[in-house]
């Protein structure tokens, strides 16, 4: 039995590796959404953000709202949550509504990107409340911190590479109080501002329960103001997440201010 649980792993481990090899040699876009790893990215002075994306695994349906807005150049501001169905496919249990939140969030631009140049670095703080239910609601009060690094290559950031690590912690009696959270994704422009997506990370900020999983899939970006996305990932070491597919939409709001 264990020796196919690490079959299965390094199977996955191994497909999750060769995508993102493969995109590496495979426009103005950052990583955002779909990514869970973040980017060293800013939505920019005067602009307002909506990233919103529904999720599908065997045991939810989840639809997340999380708008941000850029007071200033350097700073971006959060704040959103999750809703949803769960159970799902657990019978006798029915299914009922469920939701989770708030998630507030602010992102500190400390260097932009430049390609071939110098990698943006950023900071994030943010934090997780315990309300909520039916299974979306946080296992106590949490909050995290953690490094952004993204490294843009080629004309228009036709490759980019982004990396982070940080810490989460969580009050709450049945899981650790801290724990590390990292993460590597990269993004690449193929035809007609199509992208490809990869990335392995440990830890989710927004989920204390998340272990270890990979994300693939596409974005498609239309201007600097919308773009659309599709993904599948899954669980890979400890708590493992069930195979989920997604799919998202990002609007960005002329400069207001």
């Amino acid at each position: 039995m264990l020796v196919g649980f690490r079959t299965r792993v390094g199977f996955r481990a191994a497909l999750v590796f060769a995508v993102t090899i493969a995109t590496f040699w495979s426009g103005q876009a950052h990583a955002i959404r779909p990514f869970v790893t973040d980017d060293a990215h800013t939505v920019g002075k005067g602009h307002v953000q909506i990233e919103t994306y529904w999720r599908r695994d065997r045991q939810s349906f989840q639809h997340w709202v999380l708008p941000a807005v850029g007071p200033v150049s350097w700073m971006e501001l959060t704040l959103g949550g999750v809703h949803g169905i769960t159970p799902l496919g657990q019978r006798p249990e029915k299914p009922k509504y469920a939701f989770g939140g708030p998630i507030l969030q602010g992102k500190f631009l400390l260097h932009d990107a430049v390609p071939n140049g110098l990698p943006g670095v950023g900071v994030v703080v943010g934090g997780v409340g315990p309300t909520g239910r039916g299974g979306f609601e946080a296992p106590g009060w949490s909050g995290f911190t953690y490094l952004a690094v993204t490294q843009a290559f080629f004309k228009e950031d036709d490759l980019l590479i982004h990396a982070n690590v940080g810490l989460s912690a969580v009050s709450a009696p049945d899981l650790a109080p801290a724990k590390a959270t990292w993460g590597i994704g990269t993004q690449v422009e193929t035809l007609f501002d199509f992208h490809l997506i990869g990335e392995i990370f440990s830890g989710d900020p927004y989920s204390a329960r998340a272990g270890g999983a990979y994300q693939t899939g596409f974005r498609q970006i239309f201007n600097d103001h919308i773009q659309l996305d599709f993904t599948f990932g899954g669980g890979l070491w400890g708590t493992i997440l069930p195979v989920w597919f997604s799919s998202g939409v990002r609007v960005v709001s002329h400069e207001l201010w």
